[in-house]
């Protein structure tokens, strides 16, 4: 063993389902470490600068949010002054592989689809803000949880041990059932957890940046629908500042194709970008690809093994205590709303914060 550590609530994961679930149970008064698997915070939630520190973000992760239409998520934004802006959508959209060349139509939007300035990455900035200092420890794996006379234990994969009266599990749920040794854990939950899909896990996300966001003048939303690709859908992803221009879609090459030939995926985005938007899409100022199914701490073997698949509201039983009410589960797919988007993840840390506490004083 490397070191040992005793507080009364661990939550392993700093994805946004375990910071919001942290910072409601700090905020009444526990005291909690976070464990982090990975070098950063965030989860699925993620972003980057492709013109320098300077400039916005943009979202490698999840992006959009219905406000109007999430009351989660609304509250949140508004508890955590995080401002939202309406998804840019004015214009005609692009058919791509429709016929011969792509072709202009228009495409209806979704109402109520807002973005958040600085992107999602501004939820989980502002929930690390209110924790207390050294909340969070990064690159710190769990690799088992097992009881002890007053609580749980946890060690890490450097063989380091946390115990703790309790513990929020704030990750993918197949994710882990295949990392994390956990005796005990009944049956049904297993197999409910093993057949959850996680959501958006086999995805690769793309953001094309530039100078300006010269389609707009043109009339076009920068939208696209495409059957060609490789990018199946398009989307204007320009800052609320408009400082420069970025748009962003989603891969449909499978991950092994992504992973075979990466240089060959960047040559056909562009191809289909300057196909779709003309010469001036031609030379993006950055272009940016993650994939998140190259990811082990977010995608699992067996959400690579079978088809993609957005996950329905599963059984209470997600949102049981377990191990004798010591173990709760926290991540966006255990939520009874939204499962798999930023309300689900809200919802899912509120949830496992809310009735862990009731366990305590009951």
């Amino acid at each position: 063993m490397t070191g040992a550590e005793e507080t009364e609530i661990l939550v392993i994961g700093a994805g946004l389902a375990g910071l919001t679930a942290a910072y409601i149970l700090q905020q009444a008064g526990h005291h909690v470490r976070v464990l982090e698997g990975a070098a950063r915070i965030g989860g699925r939630i993620h972003s980057a600068c492709p013109l320098g520190d300077a400039h916005e973000r943009v979202d490698l992760g999840p992006t959009w949010v219905w406000p109007k239409w999430q009351p989660v998520v609304a509250k949140w934004l508004e508890d955590l002054s995080v401002p939202q802006f309406d998804q840019y959508d004015q214009g005609d959209g692009i058919l791509d592989g429709y016929g011969p060349t792509p072709y202009r139509q228009f495409l209806p939007g979704q109402d109520g689809i807002s973005r958040i300035r600085g992107g999602p990455s501004s939820i989980i900035d502002a929930l690390f803000l209110r924790l207390a200092p050294d909340t969070v420890v990064l690159k710190t794996k769990v690799a088992a949880i097992e009881p002890t006379a007053t609580g749980l234990q946890a060690t890490t994969a450097e063989g380091r041990t946390y115990t703790a009266g309790r513990i929020i599990l704030a990750a993918p749920l197949r994710v882990i059932t295949e990392q994390i040794d956990i005796p005990g854990l009944p049956k049904d939950l297993l197999h409910c957890m093993q057949t959850t899909p996680t959501w958006m896990a086999q995805q690769a996300k793309v953001v094309a940046s530039f100078k300006a966001p010269f389609w707009r003048g043109t009339g076009l939303s920068g939208r696209v629908a495409s059957r060609q690709g490789p990018l199946v859908e398009i989307h204007d992803h320009t800052p609320a500042d408009a400082t420069f221009a970025a748009l962003f879609g989603f891969v449909g090459w499978p991950p092994v194709a992504r992973a075979s030939d990466p240089d060959g995926l960047k040559t056909a985005i562009r191809d289909q970008i300057s196909r779709c938007f003309g010469e001036e899409a031609e030379r993006p100022e950055n272009l940016l690809v993650q994939d998140w199914s190259t990811e082990r701490l977010i995608c699992s073997t067996a959400d690579l093994m079978g088809p993609p698949a957005h996950p329905d509201v599963g059984p209470d039983l997600l949102r049981h205590g377990h191990l004798g009410g010591r173990l709760w589960l926290a991540v966006s797919e255990t939520a009874d709303v939204s499962p798999g988007l930023i309300e689900g993840a809200l919802n899912a840390g509120e949830t496992a914060a809310e009735r862990l506490r009731s366990s305590l004083s009951a």
